[in-house]
């Protein structure tokens, strides 16, 4: 009977150990680190709030990081705010170097970790998507600023699981120019990054725009060849502020904006910021009311939408397509390329209520803005064009 007892005993307590281990996970060792490969901003949903669709989104980053407070970073806020809110779950990787083959090794490491939307911001991912999408049918790609000549052969039958979005940059441009012309500057330049499509479009419009104010202002109009500042575009940005007397520059192409502002802070000058409303990262590093306004895509909005609708099993309204945004309404702030009513800095002579007017006479097709980019619009102004300076 004692024996009885004890076996008895011994039963339930093993009984009780075994409970344990699976309520404590029977395969976790407390003594394993954690993955290495996982960011801090990995937002990992409870199952309570996983979207209808099973979507784990992962975002990669050009040639910048998620700090240049210009389309990296807005991109990534984006994804992350929407993964947040949504119970998604979401992670960004940094390629480890400006290189298709890079950009291509980043993708596959996001897939493999289980993300199944892969978000690419800017036209550096051309070729990644041209060596990727096919070998992943499964996968959802969302790219931006990613037109058709971006993608060889690729841009005339896009797979059915990828979507890429375009801007009219020549909108915005339009807007910008057409904005620091009225607000009273006589000599604007313009100081593109490298020449490619988007950034030559923001810059044809930015001329159309000054053209347009009928204020007869010059512009000095140029590519760095790059997108970012050194010391060589600061001293030619020197030479615009200093010697040729201009007064506000539109700099346009990531970090080249830092050579304009570092050229401005030495003579009280001016510049006007791009993709996003750039005033509190220049004014914050060069000074308050450096940036007299910014020429704006709706990155984030795009994002935003673009998720939802994975969520919501509307993909196949997108699959496959290359999307041009711009105007979608008479209100400024409802479209997809715009300036920043909070921070441009009207006037008497150029009113938030002005440009109000101007957006809707552009919506309802009183404004028109030419999207040619093989040569310089024509104008009454000057336009003094120096190709690339480096």
């Amino acid at each position: 009977m004692k024996n009885s007892k004890k076996l008895l005993a011994l039963a339930l307590a093993l009984v009780m150990v075994f409970a344990l281990v699976a309520c404590t996970g029977g395969n976790a060792d407390p003594t394993k680190a954690a993955d290495p490969t996982k960011t801090p901003d990995d937002v990992t949903p409870t199952e309570a709030a996983k979207p209808a669709v099973d979507m784990a989104v992962a975002m990669i980053t050009d040639y910048g990081d998620i700090t240049d407070q210009s389309f990296n970073q807005t991109t990534y806020e984006a994804c992350k705010n929407y993964c947040e809110a949504n119970g998604v779950r979401f992670q960004y990787y940094k390629p480890a170097g400006d290189s298709t083959a890079e950009r291509v090794a980043s993708v596959e490491s996001a897939i493999d970790e289980g993300y199944n939307v892969i978000v690419m911001p800017g036209y550096a991912f051309g070729e990644t998507i041209q060596q990727t999408v096919t070998e992943y049918p499964d996968v959802t790609f969302v790219a931006l600023d990613v037109g058709a000549g971006d993608l060889g052969d690729m841009g005339a039958a896009l797979p059915s699981n990828t979507y890429c979005a375009i801007y009219q940059e020549e909108l915005c441009g339009y807007m910008a120019g057409y904005a620091a012309a009225k607000l009273g500057y006589k000599h604007l330049g313009f100081l593109g990054g490298m020449a490619v499509p988007a950034v030559v479009r923001y810059g044809f419009g930015f001329v159309q725009g000054v053209n347009a104010a009928g204020t007869g202002a010059t512009v000095e109009y140029a590519y760095g060849n790059q997108f970012f500042g050194d010391a060589d575009i600061t001293a030619y940005m020197d030479n615009w502020y200093q010697n040729l007397g201009v007064e506000c520059v539109f700099a346009c192409g990531g970090g080249i904006y830092t050579s304009a502002a570092e050229a401005a802070t030495k003579v009280g000058g001016k510049v006007i910021g791009v993709d996003v409303d750039q005033s509190g990262i220049i004014d914050g590093a060069y000074g308050e009311g450096m940036t007299v306004t910014s020429a704006m895509k709706g990155l984030a909005p795009t994002v935003d939408h673009i998720l939802s609708e994975i969520a919501a099993g509307n993909w196949a309204n997108y699959g496959g397509k290359i999307e041009t945004l711009g105007l979608v309404s008479t209100d400024p702030e409802a479209n997809y390329v715009q300036i920043p009513t909070a921070s441009t800095q009207w006037s008497d002579d150029f009113t938030q209520a002005d440009y109000e007017a101007m957006v809707a006479d552009m919506f309802n097709g009183v404004i028109t803005v030419s999207n040619d980019i093989e040569a310089m619009p024509s104008t009454t102004i000057t336009v003094n064009d120096y190709g690339n300076i480096k």
